[in-house]
This record gives C-alpha cells, sequence and structure tokens, in this order.
C-alpha cells in the first residue's frame, strides 16, 4: 500500500454550511476528518493540518512555507506521494508555484471542493479520495504537481478555474486534462513535454500584476512605480497590445531595470508581436517587454517574484518566458 502525506490548508473543503444564514465558514473540526479512514482503505496515509486558511488568505509567503515543508518532507524518503487539500479560489496559484519549486518525480496532488461538506452534492469527500488514489498513481510520478478536481486531473501550469460555482470550474484552455479519474484506475493520456524547475531560499521580491483596459491612464502604471517593485505583470489586449498612454510609464520601469512581462487577458491564445502601432505588441517587444507563452496573468505573477529570487535578469528572463510552457 501507498504512503501518501495528506497536509490540509483550509478552503471550502474543509467548511460547513450555516443551514439558517447560508453562510460557508471554517469550524473548530475539519469536516475531512471522518474520510480519514475511508482514504486508508486506498493509501497508508498521514495527516498534517499546516494552515486553516480560506484560500483569498493564501500569501506567495504562505506557498513559499508549503513547499518548505514538502520538500522537507519528501527528503525524509517516507512518502510515495502528497496530496494538498486548499481553496480553490487560488488553487492553481498554489499549486503552480509548489510545481516551479518541485524537484522530485513523487507526485504532489492538489484538490479542493466548490460545495462546502454539508451541502446537497458535496464534492470535497470524492476530490479528496480521488486525490488520494492519484497520488498513489505510479503513472503520476514524474509530472509534477497536479490538480485533481471533478474525475479530471490537470497539469498545474495549465489549469485554471473558470466559473464561480459550478463542480467542473478546473480547466485546462486549450490543452484540456492530461488524465481521468475513473473507476478502473487512473487514466493518463496526455504527459507534460517539458517542466520548469527553480531553487530559491527566500522570497523577497515584490511584482504586481495590473488588467489593461479601454482608455487606461499613464497613472496607473506609474502608481505601481512608486510603489518600487520588482517587476510588473500586464494582462494586456489579444495578442499583446495596451492602450497609448501606459507606453512612456512601462518605457520608464524598463529604464530602471525593472522587468515587465505581457500576457493576454484572453482565455485562451498566447502574446505575440504582431501589430506595430503605439501600444502594439511589434512596437513593445521593440523597447524590451517579456513576452510569456501562454501563462495567465497570475501564474505569470508567481514565476516572475521566483524567477528574480533565483537571479535571473536580461536574456536569460526574457528566454524563460518565452520558452512554452508546457
Amino acid at each position: 500500500m501507498k504512503r501518501i502525506l495528506t497536509i490540509h490548508t483550509g478552503g471550502t473543503i474543509s467548511m460547513k454550511e450555516d443551514k439558517q444564514t447560508g453562510s460557508v465558514a471554517p469550524g473548530e473540526k475539519n469536516p475531512l476528518d471522518q474520510w480519514h479512514e475511508e482514504a486508508k482503505q486506498v493509501a497508508d496515509i498521514t495527516v498534517v493540518p499546516f494552515f486553516h486558511l480560506p484560500s483569498p488568505h493564501i500569501t506567495p509567503e504562505n506557498m513559499f512555507e508549503l513547499s518548505s515543508f514538502i520538500n522537507e518532507k519528501i527528503a525524509e524518503n517516507l512518502y510515495d506521494g502528497i496530496v494538498v487539500t486548499h481553496g480553490t479560489d487560488t488553487l492553481e496559484e498554489t499549486a503552480y508555484f509548489l510545481d516551479l519549486l518541485h524537484h522530485s518525480p513523487i507526485p504532489v496532488i492538489l484538490t479542493g471542493a466548490m460545495r462546502s461538506s454539508n451541502e446537497l452534492g458535496a464534492d470535497g469527500p470524492y476530490n479528496f479520495l480521488a486525490a488520494i488514489r492519484t497520488a498513489s498513481s505510479e503513472q503520476a510520478r514524474e509530472k509534477g504537481v497536479l490538480v485533481v478536481m471533478n474525475d479530471e486531473v490537470h497539469s498545474a501550469v495549465n489549469v485554471t478555474k473558470t466559473h464561480s460555482s459550478n463542480v467542473a470550474t478546473f480547466q485546462s484552455p486549450q490543452f484540456g486534462p492530461i488524465g481521468l479519474v475513473t473507476r478502473r484506475g487512473i487514466l493518463f493520456h496526455h504527459t507534460p513535454s517539458a517542466r520548469e524547475q527553480f531553487s530559491i531560499s527566500s522570497l523577497t521580491k515584490k511584482v504586481f500584476l495590473l488588467k489593461a483596459y479601454a482608455g487606461m491612464e499613464r497613472e496607473t502604471i506609474e502608481l505601481f512605480e512608486s510603489a518600487s517593485p520588482s517587476g510588473l505583470v500586464i494582462e494586456a489586449f489579444g495578442q499583446g497590445n495596451v492602450p497609448p498612454a501606459i507606453v512612456p510609464a512601462v518605457e520608464a520601469l524598463i529604464a530602471r531595470n525593472i522587468p515587465v512581462v505581457l500576457v493576454s487577458r484572453c482565455y485562451s491564445g498566447i502574446v505575440q508581436a504582431t501589430y506595430e502601432y503605439e501600444g502594439g505588441g511589434m512596437q513593445l517587444k521593440k523597447k524590451g517587454v517579456i513576452f510569456s507563452n501562454g501563462l495567465n496573468g497570475q501564474k505569470a505573477r508567481l514565476k516572475l517574484m521566483i524567477a528574480l529570487e533565483a537571479g535571473i535578469t536580461g536574456i536569460d528572463l526574457t528566454n524563460t518566458f518565452e520558452s512554452w510552457p508546457s
């Protein structure tokens, strides 16, 4: 029987609904505790209550703390897989953060729930057991950090939350899931062609994320500049275009050696240096803006934080973002 470390961090999967008010909140006891015996029919599990936080409270510092703990436990050579239960609002960010710092073949699986434990149709217990099964699968090894929700297995780099309440919220635009959870077993039909890994000993960089909008003012960028950022990620229009008013402020950041990374605010597709007009992608590329292939804004922010912490700058930083993240 596989040995699986289960780490609880909070979120809806560990909450209950107040039937009188309809509010959902953490309680004194984790509702998943009653499912640990069921999980022990699948694997030899060890349970660690690491955080008890709603996922909007999770910070990159918390992610780094969790990553360090996971790496310490992997070094003990006691576990065949790791499952992390997490709130869904920032689950994709934690999964990707962990993946960037995960160097072991041991699978790390994140899962959560869209409905609290006592709601009709609660999905948490099933997702939890599916994650235990996936972490126990030999085929999950060497695939990095994965997200298991609603009978699907997604890679951390591509998965994103697409619906505010639907249990099928987690999707991987353009690529789809890499595997399925079935009664027969965990069936993988895709394998990521490459993964990125970094090594850092602290997390000190401050990176902001900004979404482009029609009529965007230069002052918007300048507000970020006054906060002395380590870097800035902009979710641009379409293939990578921004309102012309902000271009001088972007240039000012680059002149101060503050990297500016561009992603698309579109659900699918990548940014490309296509348009030559003021604020167009081709012009931005010539000015030194870094184009990211396929990452969404929240993940590009985390990657920029980690890459800068690892001392990656200049052309190496550009190459890191322009490589395909699959």
